[in-house]
């Protein structure tokens, strides 16, 4: 069973092959023919580490001319190969261009714009809560105000009353001291 192509290459990264395994995708892109081929310089053979680890065999190695996500290969070998989706190819191609500058720009002038209404949004949430909170202040101060004139109105009544009072015991003093008056007469 041939294997197809990979598009991604992590380090770590594995694929389950019912062939071989379980094994690094690194090592299937090496393994793969027509497999696009990155721009690396030649490594030297020998390590200058001391505690390296004993060597594998040579059919375990990974190959070196593994392609990564940072690679970008030769202009030649940006045509579409064999296997490849051109659908693909071309996402790889628009990748790999850069974005245009009044793209760019708009870009970040709309995200200067959405943090400016966030900021106005905030703001605007603030001072319906203060707003809300005056309201709540106010209802309470008309409440207050009421209680305090039920008060003045109850002591006022008291004192219509205890007036009402007075002039009608002394209208009846009045009446009891006149007929004392005209009687004795």
């Amino acid at each position: 069973m041939q294997q197809e192509p990979q598009f991604l290459s992590f380090k770590g990264l594995k694929q389950y092959s019912p062939d071989s395994g379980w094994a690094d995708v690194d090592a299937l892109l090496r393994s793969t023919p027509g497999a696009i081929r990155p721009k690396t310089k030649p490594q030297p053979e020998q390590a200058t580490l001391v505690n390296l680890p004993p060597p594998m065999p040579a059919d375990a190695l990974p190959p070196r001319d593994v392609p990564t996500l940072t690679d970008t290969p030769d202009i030649d070998q940006r045509r579409p190969t064999e296997g490849f989706d051109p659908l693909i190819q071309e996402l790889f191609e628009q990748l790999q261009s850069p974005p245009g500058d009044e793209l760019t720009q708009t870009w970040r002038t709309i995200s200067a714009e959405v943090n400016l209404l966030t900021q106005r949004m905030a703001m605007r949430r603030e001072l319906q809560e203060r707003l809300a909170r005056l309201d709540h202040e106010m209802a309470d101060l008309r409440q207050d105000i009421l209680a305090h004139l039920r008060q003045v109105q109850h002591a006022a009544d008291q004192h219509v009353s205890a007036a009402r009072l007075r002039a009608e015991v002394s209208a009846l003093a009045k009446s009891k001291l006149a007929t004392k008056l005209n009687g004795g007469l």
